[in-house]
């Protein structure tokens, strides 16, 4: 019998994979060509979503401590403040983690390889994926073990699943000859992890806009220590073996600040592209290496967390009888629309601040100082641009085949399931299962679907904050493991959230009889 499923890299994206896998009851084998987690990152902001779907496997509070929740964004254009709003006095109602978190990359790994470990699951360092063959059936991997420099032995192994969680460069992708179309981006950009004497910087995001260069400065681990990311003035641009003393006299004019001491300095390329599909027969394509993109809004290795996510539960489902197989199909269509979307948004932005043209430069000199600020005092936008960058606002009103159906109140099908602070209707989503909710009293109807498919039944009050989240009074909604809307089904009428069970072949998890 083959191993249900190969993970191939065990970054953020495979990491969570892993552990949803784990809790569902999937066997696995993660496997990562690295001798172990990273030693560096520009990765750096967790976003609430991924915190939401931290909490539902129990490590939320473990990666805040971690990190350091930071309370509010602030604009400056060179090292003048323009702008700054509070993300706890908009995300309130909106999400249970009402900033952004600041962890570093290569301690966020540490910590999931810690969780993963605690579960009993050894991770394969010094494996590499070399290629594979997929047989219809299953997925026949070579596999190289590095057991001493220059010395590899050899393994040959079949899976029913190969996701490839492993990277831009993925072998995965390239193996099955899925297109990358995209492009690179002219700029070079820097990332410092740094000390510098800004006790105003800490426990906040910081973003200085200056001419074409942009910097963000986001604190890391300890006071008076902070992650420098930012665009490489182009007049030095094309200097070889760029050094941190390059551009610290324009990060000192940029952001006002004086950095003491350097711990690390790196220059890279940022690209742009997402993979024509993500799915390919028995094998799958997560984070890196179905999208990238620039660092605007810290999205990337967000967007790879929500990959894992909605691929564990749906693998999980087929590998163990509870789903129709062609949900998999809803993978790769949620998924890559919403990398495209991403990518696009991110380009647009990211083209506006820092881009050649009239264009641009209208937004550097008049947009950014003068209307911006104005905008932003607007709690209406401010509210936008949280859900927007923290991700709750992804949704999926599209998915193939309907997997998301119906509107009842302001919800439909595909959305995130809005959050009740009040009642904490969250808690519930902690079992990984499908799920009904119903905010006010449940029909006797739907009381009856949910005894005879075995299907968990949670009601709330519907209250104020019910309402004002968009819920209908009394209306029944089917929830996926990953707190996604499936059915919002208005009225006593259970039948549409009944067809789609059947239409589905969905089985719950753990039957609530």
């Amino acid at each position: 019998m083959p191993t249900p499923v190969l993970i191939a890299g065990a970054g953020p994206t495979g990491l969570t994979l892993a552990i949803w896998l784990k809790r569902l009851g999937i066997c696995f084998r993660i496997i990562d060509k690295n001798s172990g987690p990273g030693q560096a990152s520009r990765a750096m902001v967790v976003q609430a979503r991924t915190l939401e779907f931290y909490r539902q496997i129990g490590i939320a509070d473990a990666v805040i401590q971690a990190g350091i929740p930071m309370d509010s964004i602030h604009l400056l254009r060179g090292a003048r403040e323009i702008a700054h709003y509070f993300f706890g006095d908009i995300g309130a109602q909106i999400s249970p983690y009402q900033y952004v978190l600041s962890l570093p990359q290569d301690d966020h790994e540490r910590l999931l390889v810690s969780h993963l470990e605690k579960l009993g699951v050894q991770i394969e360092w010094n494996t590499r994926l070399e290629s594979f063959e997929d047989l219809g059936d299953s997925v026949r991997a070579r596999l190289s073990h590095e057991k001493a420099p220059g010395a590899a032995v050899a393994e040959t192994a079949e899976f029913s699943f190969l996701c490839g969680c492993d990277g831009a460069r993925s072998v995965t992708r390239q193996s099955l000859g899925i297109g990358f179309p995209g492009g690179t981006y002219e700029h070079i950009f820097y990332v410092a992890d740094v000390a510098m004497d800004r006790p105003d910087f800490e426990r906040r995001v910081n973003v200085s806009i200056s001419g074409r260069t942009i910097c963000l400065v986001f604190p890391v681990r300890s006071s008076g220590m902070f992650r420098l990311i930012g665009i490489v003035p182009h007049n030095i641009a094309s200097r070889d073996n760029l050094t941190f003393e390059d551009v610290r006299e324009g990060i000192r004019q940029q952001i006002g600040g004086e950095v003491t001491t350097v711990n690390w300095f790196s220059t890279y390329h940022i690209h742009h592209r997402v993979a024509e599909t993500f799915r390919k027969g028995r094998a799958f394509l997560a984070g890196d290496a179905g999208h990238i993109h620039s660092p605007a809004g810290g999205q990337g290795m967000n967007t790879g967390i929500g990959d894992a996510v909605n691929l564990a539960w749906k693998l999980a489902a087929v590998l163990q009888g509870r789903a129709a197989e062609a949900i998999l199909d809803t993978y790769s269509t949620e998924r890559t629309a919403f990398a495209q979307v991403l990518v696009n948004v991110t380009d647009r932005i990211f083209d506006a601040v820092v881009g050649r043209g009239p264009g641009p430069h209208l937004v550097r000199s008049l947009f950014i100082p003068f209307i911006a600020p104005v905008l932003l005092r607007m709690r209406r936008i401010r509210r936008s641009q949280f859900r927007l960058v923290s991700q709750v606002r992804i949704r999926y009103p599209h998915s193939v085949s309907t997997l998301s159906r119906g509107r009842a109140g302001a919800i439909h099908g595909g959305d995130r399931l809005p959050w009740l602070a009040e009642s904490d209707n969250f808690a519930a989503l902690s079992s990984l299962d499908w799920q009904l909710h119903v905010a006010g009293e449940p029909s006797i109807e739907l009381r009856r679907l949910a005894k005879a498919r075995g299907i968990a039944l949670h009601s709330f009050p519907f209250d104020a904050g019910a309402s004002r989240a968009g819920f209908e009074r009394d209306a029944a909604y089917l929830i996926r493991p990953d707190g996604h809307v499936a059915v919002a089904a208005s009225g006593a009428d259970s039948s549409q959230i009944a067809d789609f069970l059947e239409d589905w072949k969905i089985v719950p998890v753990d039957p609530a009889r």
